[in-house]
């Protein structure tokens, strides 16, 4: 018999992604979502799509209880959140889905056997301690920002992820979580939400340049402004890995562990998505900043526990595979603009 998988925000991003993923591994999928759109998609692909809300305990008792292990994709976002922290905190409402959610699905999977889950943490949980000479590792202790509109959603997360943590010793689970560096693919990129406010995101404003050959600026430091980021079918394969592995538990960070600079990804873009009208011109302007400071992921616990080895480490090669989704067309009808950005979605 099939091993069994429940996705729950199955219309999130990864989460489309990783059903693709678990499909691709011989899995039985049930996915969960709040995003009616997705249930045609599902049951072309065989699919079971269940609406359910994270936030509401009494959706549990109908969740399927013969499954392998849990996909935890759920989640609120800061770019999909329309809070302008001037005039109004939204800080109960990311500890109610993060946190509390994560306590309901916790004790509902302890309640029916289910030993294990897999979800995801944000990566500023150690912003203050990132350098570009000491790659982030599990073992460091969290020191985050206290201030700006990813620091209660950090605290959400952080707390989501002591409960599975908890979990594993008080009851013997087995849950697993991915530190996560910013994750690229074929999907909602377009635009985000800073503050509340809809902003048009980096990385969509290079995509569509490179499109029509207009020049790329990149401002800053082009070279020494170096971040790593991954590809979302390489974090599918880590959730798949890591579900069906017999020593996976606790926090491990997934990655590309090849750190690239802004030139690089500009570079990168303009030669992938190059059209009829030539090449962009990369240009630097160093006059502005660009207010990223420089990280890189220790990827070696997950390598070693559970075979993790990312596919697309070179970015030229994460928006090759971009360029091929997107022609396929599946993920950019699922992911269109009036969903908003940011890579993700409260699902």
């Amino acid at each position: 018999m099939a091993k069994k998988c429940l996705v729950i925000g199955a219309s999130s991003f990864i989460g489309a992604y990783v059903v693709d993923a678990l499909l691709e591994a011989g899995y039985s999928v049930v996915g969960t979502g709040r995003n009616r759109r997705f249930a045609d998609h599902y049951r072309r692909l065989g699919v079971e799509y269940r609406p359910f809300d994270l936030d509401d305990p009494s959706g549990f008792g109908e969740l399927p209880q013969d499954v392998d292990f849990v996909a935890h994709l759920a989640g609120r976002l800061p770019a999909n959140s329309d809070f302008n922290l001037s005039s109004e905190d939204d800080a109960a409402e990311y500890i109610r889905t993060n946190a509390l959610g994560t306590a309901y699905l916790l004790e509902w999977a302890r309640g029916v056997g289910v030993g294990r889950i897999v979800s995801t943490t944000s990566y500023a949980d150690v912003q203050n301690r990132w350098s570009p000479s000491a790659p982030v590792r599990e073992d460091w202790p969290r020191d985050f920002r206290l201030s700006g509109d990813h620091a209660a959603y950090v605290i959400s997360k952080n707390a989501s992820a002591d409960l599975l943590f908890y979990y594993n010793e008080q009851y013997g689970m087995r849950n697993c979580v991915f530190r996560l560096p910013p994750v690229y693919g074929c999907g909602p990129h377009g635009s985000l939400r800073v503050n509340g406010a809809v902003r048009r995101s980096g990385i969509g404003i290079f995509v569509d340049k490179a499109k029509s050959g207009e020049p790329i600026t990149v401002f800053g430091d082009a070279d020494g402004a170096k971040r790593d980021i991954v590809s979302v079918k390489d974090v599918a394969q880590a959730f798949v890995r890591a579900g069906g592995s017999d020593v996976a538990e606790g926090l491990y960070n997934i990655g590309s562990g090849r750190p690239v600079s802004l030139r690089e990804q500009a570079e990168a873009i303009a030669g992938v998505f190059a059209g009829a009208d030539g090449t962009s011109e990369v240009r630097v302007d160093s006059s502005r900043g660009n207010g990223i400071r420089p990280y890189s992921f220790d990827i070696s616990r997950a390598r070693r526990d559970f075979g993790y080895e990312p596919r697309f480490a070179d970015f030229r090669d994460l928006m090759a595979d971009w360029k091929c989704e997107e022609e396929r067309g599946v993920m950019p009808e699922l992911f269109c603009a009036s969903d908003g950005g940011g890579g993700g979605s409260l699902t």
